[in-house]
């Protein structure tokens, strides 16, 4: 599974309250969550994601809040794969159940750049920066993998009963 586009670099400690300010979680259309991704540190934060972005950040994105909401907005805002140097743990399953690709990446942010244009193989988790630099993540291999190959825990869900 290969995910690319221009870098969105921001830094650590990105809470869920930033990613999806609280006053929106009343609404579940992913949309309407999707035009408020971001929007505390970057209020044109979708339009610039809806061209098809890769998100890079610094240490423990998605922390805070548990709220599936917060994978929601990002994926719907255009979204393509997070990359961070650590991930909330209750975040990164979120992102997984909602088929937002998380790639964990030590220092990743001195190592990729705002603007950058990366291809990601979630698999293995190879990195390439600019089509010049190659960088190795930790891939997402197994069930975890799977659900993302479906789309979400959802889709995955219905794919399997459906075999059954």
């Amino acid at each position: 599974m290969i995910v690319e586009g221009k870098v969105l670099k921001f830094g650590d400690k990105i809470d869920t309250d930033i990613i999806i300010p609280a006053r929106h979680l009343k609404y579940t259309d992913p949309q309407y969550l999707a035009q408020h991704a971001m929007e505390p540190l970057d209020p044109e934060f979708y339009k610039k994601a809806s061209q098809g972005v890769i998100l890079v950040a610094g240490k423990v994105f998605g922390m805070g809040s548990s709220r599936e909401q917060a994978a929601i907005a990002l994926k719907a805002a255009g979204v393509r794969a997070v990359i961070a140097e650590s991930f909330a743990r209750i975040f990164f399953r979120n992102a997984i159940n909602n088929g937002l690709p998380v790639i964990i990446l030590p220092d990743a942010t001195k190592k990729i750049n705002q603007g950058d244009y990366v291809k990601v193989n979630v698999e293995t988790g190879e990195i390439i920066v600019n089509d010049n630099i190659t960088l190795k993540g930790k891939g997402i291999t197994g069930m975890p993998l799977e659900i993302l190959k479906s789309g979400g825990i959802l889709s995955f869900l219905k794919t399997a009963r459906s075999t059954n």
